[in-house]
């Protein structure tokens, strides 16, 4: 058994970015290893109050910590063409070597809208990600390359600064189908925290994908992100849950909205029963510790945890001294 790779999730929709540096340094010192970094370019509800440019913060936290960094996760294909996704990722791999790597999804109305045009339903979402993922891949081999495809035309160009080895590419999912085509064609596996039964089978079909192609999952990270609400009272906890995170107690699919002031008359809804198997909270750091490590047994890698609160110093000292080192893989 060893110690279990426990990062922050650092939450850009809630602090200021020079907050959310300081809080990442705080929560390496404390024994988290790595941070993740939500791209947003708007906060799920007003309340939340933030929304800084992932790519920037992600420069800061390279200088500042001494973990893996990652945006978690970044859409390829509305707001930025594929291209220059690549070239923000080669640029942090050759600042940071091993140290970045690139967590892609296929994108949300409340973030992707902002530059107008068609927003397709899901599957077309997905057919665009796998183009874009296919042109990233082909400019992380370093060659002149161009594409023309369904969606996006790429003149022949190439990445002039390039690291020695690529950034690995992770795909963020919580459906059976992309989990499978995620083992096959990229390099590890993004998903929220659901059901023990629904991370096991999204485990199990990554796994079959990269069998498929040849490749030993036992290699491939699989990542959860976990949302919590950790507070010394289960009322302070429960609190920050239904304030500053409602969004995690809607019990529906959330990508077609387009406006935080929409998220937060929808937040008027929730109920503190709505977060059951959804989201931990507590107060007994225990409890927490159990949580985390049930996925941690399912074989999952890395755990980014998120404590909902704006209590994150409080939560980062607790967890440091009480949670983490108990956990193991």
């Amino acid at each position: 058994m060893s110690r279990a790779n426990i990062g922050y999730a650092a939450m850009l929709e809630q602090f200021h970015p020079t907050e959310v540096v300081e809080l990442s340094v705080l929560a390496e010192q404390a024994g988290f290893s790595g941070v993740m970094a939500a791209d947003h370019f708007q906060p799920w509800v007003p309340q939340q109050g933030q929304a800084s440019f992932v790519w920037n913060v992600l420069t800061a936290l390279g200088e500042r910590t001494r973990g893996d960094i990652g945006p978690g996760v970044t859409c390829p294909s509305f707001r930025f063409h594929p291209a220059m996704v690549a070239q923000a990722s080669a640029t942090l791999e050759a600042m940071y070597p091993g140290r970045f790597w690139l967590g892609l999804g296929s994108g949300e109305a409340l973030n992707e809208h902002v530059v107008g045009g068609y927003w397709p339903e899901a599957a077309g979402r997905l057919k665009r990600m796998w183009e874009a993922v296919e042109i990233i891949q082909k400019l992380f081999t370093g060659k002149d390359v161009k594409h023309a495809g369904e969606y996006f035309t790429l003149e022949t160009s190439r990445l002039w600064t390039m690291p020695a080895t690529p950034p690995p590419i992770y795909v963020a999912t919580s459906g059976p189908i992309t989990a499978r085509r995620t083992g096959k064609l990229c390099d590890g596996i993004i998903t929220p925290g659901a059901t023990v039964d629904k991370i096991s089978g999204l485990l199990a079909k990554f796994e079959e994908g990269a069998r498929e192609a040849g490749k030993d999952s036992a290699t491939m990270p699989k990542i959860l992100q976990l949302h919590l609400s950790w507070a010394p009272t289960d009322e302070e906890a429960l609190r920050n849950a239904l304030v500053e995170w409602p969004n995690g107690g809607m019990k529906f699919q959330k990508q077609d909205i387009r406006s935080p002031y929409d998220f937060e008359q929808m937040a008027k809804l929730v109920r503190a029963e709505d977060f059951d198997g959804r989201m931990l909270i507590s107060s007994d750091p225990d409890a927490h510790r159990k949580e985390i490590q049930k996925f941690l047994d399912l074989g999952v890698d890395r755990v980014y945890l998120h404590n909902v609160g704006r209590n994150q110093q409080e939560w980062i000292e607790v967890f440091g001294r009480d949670v983490l080192p108990a956990l193991s893989r």
